[in-house]
């Protein structure tokens, strides 16, 4: 009896780690089954990055608008009056809290 048991023993083991790695490449972090959470996070990602490149062009082209070769005299006049604090007299001047 134990003779033919040794027999199966390595087919044995061999099933058995067949069905665990099969259990994991199913239902592991990067398996079959979690496909989905990838995709949505692969999206969250992307929108994340468009957001971002949109927002850089826009502050690439406001640093372009402040260099001394081509200023900007309205986006010039609207820092001068952020950063100093001025207003133009015949603005309207709503002052919010600190």
């Amino acid at each position: 009896m134990l003779q033919t048991l040794r027999t199966y023993w390595t087919t044995a083991a061999l099933c058995l780690l067949i069905l665990y790695f099969g259990f994991h490449a199913l239902t592991g972090d990067r398996g079959i089954l979690s496909t989905g959470e990838r995709d949505q996070a692969l999206m969250d990602r992307q929108a994340e990055l468009a957001a971002l490149t949109r927002n850089r062009t826009e502050l690439e082209t406001r640093a372009r608008l402040l260099r001394d070769e081509s200023i900007s005299a309205d986006l010039l006049d609207e820092r001068a009056r952020a950063l100093l604090g001025f207003a133009d007299p015949r603005d309207y001047v709503i002052r919010v809290g600190p």
